[in-house]
């Protein structure tokens, strides 16, 4: 795996300028600002100052609500923000993680917490969230809510997210950073960003050692 240490601070500066228009017109790439080469093209960054978790309360795929810091506390965790009619870069990087994940030994895979939340409320409610999920991973937590608080917690880790919008043919696509943070379970700590370039292979070698708490 590619991958290099970063000061939090900067990269959330730097991170906060990439977004991934899914789907848009220029075929799923939109970035409004570069960030250098030698960030964006890692598949891992390391940070040498972890994300505090977001202290988001959101509703589940079963309707319930979901407090991330609570129900992730202690657990080895990955979050993605992405939503369901995306036709590229969100279901390929959740297809990505599932298939990781099932190499892993059912206990780590128990232990592992994927929570995807939806940049795209108003179409991704709980019940469309969790019809699209069953499809990729039953055990991903998907979360729907207010888009404030999302966009908020999705700031606090360096990623940006737009309102979804529409585009010149009509069609409503949402504007958001690729990147999966990787919460240690040691210290419920984010000091991991796994890029769209990360692979199946990156995150099989990967998550035995997230998992256990330690960096890459």
């Amino acid at each position: 795996m590619r991958k290099k240490t970063f000061a939090a601070a900067a990269l959330l500066a730097a991170a906060t300028l990439t977004l991934s228009g899914c789907g848009s017109d220029d075929g799923g790439s939109s970035p409004v600002a570069e960030v250098s080469a030698d960030a964006t093209q890692q598949s891992a960054i390391v940070l040498d100052q972890p994300f505090t978790k977001p202290d988001l309360k959101l509703t589940d795929t079963q309707g319930k609500k979901y407090d991330l810091r609570a129900e992730t506390k202690g657990r080895p965790t990955l979050l993605y923000f992405g939503y369901t009619n995306c036709p590229d870069i969100c279901p390929l990087t959740m297809n990505n993680i599932a298939v990781a994940k099932k190499q892993l030994p059912r206990a780590e895979q128990d232990r592992l917490r994927v929570v995807f939340v939806t940049t795209d409320p108003a179409r991704d409610t709980p019940a469309a969230l969790g019809a699209w999920l069953k499809g990729i991973d039953p055990q991903v937590v998907g979360l729907s809510g207010d888009f404030t608080a999302i966009q908020t917690a999705a700031r606090s880790v360096g990623i940006t997210i737009e309102p979804p919008h529409k585009d010149k043919n009509g069609k409503t696509v949402s504007t958001h950073g690729t990147q999966v943070v990787a919460f240690s379970p040691k210290t419920d700590g984010g000091y991991v960003l796994f890029t769209e370039e990360a692979s199946v292979d990156d995150y099989v070698k990967d998550l035995p050692k997230l998992i256990q708490g330690e960096k890459p």
